[in-house]
């Protein structure tokens, strides 16, 4: 999934678009492994187990992507999506922005 995400930011390099990983239940040394050995291309940021993000968002399942207009509304929310219907979402909204 890593390359997926990793060319979504590439692709919307200078567009109102924003990537932003959260980490929840490994340690904090393997997240930051897997961030410098995957060489990911977006803000990620670590909930370990106080999970004050996944809370906050509502987060059941993983992977869970939302996917928040310009305004920071959440407009889609999607556990395991396929990547095509990412895609066709994100299109989309991009669409629409102003």
């Amino acid at each position: 999934m890593f390359d997926h995400e990793r060319s979504l930011v590439n692709k919307l390099a200078g567009k109102p678009f924003a990537l932003i990983g959260v980490n929840v239940g490994d340690k904090l040394e393997t997240v930051t492994k897997v961030v410098k050995e995957r060489e990911l291309n977006w803000r990620s940021f670590f909930d370990g187990d106080s999970r004050k993000i996944v809370s906050q968002y509502g987060i059941q399942g993983f992977p869970t992507i939302l996917l928040l207009d310009q305004d920071g509304i959440i407009r889609h929310k999607f556990v395991g999506v396929e990547p095509e219907v990412l895609d066709k979402a994100i299109d989309e909204m991009m669409a629409k922005t102003k």
